[in-house]
């Protein structure tokens, strides 16, 4: 009978896994943050002043969203 004696200890341990989860969290909880400021400070703005700025209400989330994640 053949038995397998290699063993793989390489590779990400669970505590590493954890703390790029922790990472992963609090970088998508400040876009979301971003996000949300944007949106609150523009649609606080005046239709006066988003025209002066070029500024549609339709355009407020589209441009938060371009400033939070880039697309």
């Amino acid at each position: 009978m053949a038995f397998i004696t290699d063993t793989r200890t390489g590779g990400i341990t669970i505590s590493q896994r954890f703390a790029a989860l922790r990472e992963n969290f609090a970088a998508a909880r400040a876009q979301r943050k971003i996000y949300t400021t944007t949106v609150n400070e523009l649609e606080a703005l005046s239709n006066r002043d988003l025209t002066d700025l070029g500024i549609s209400r339709s355009m407020i989330k589209g441009i938060a969203m371009e400033a939070a994640y880039g697309k």
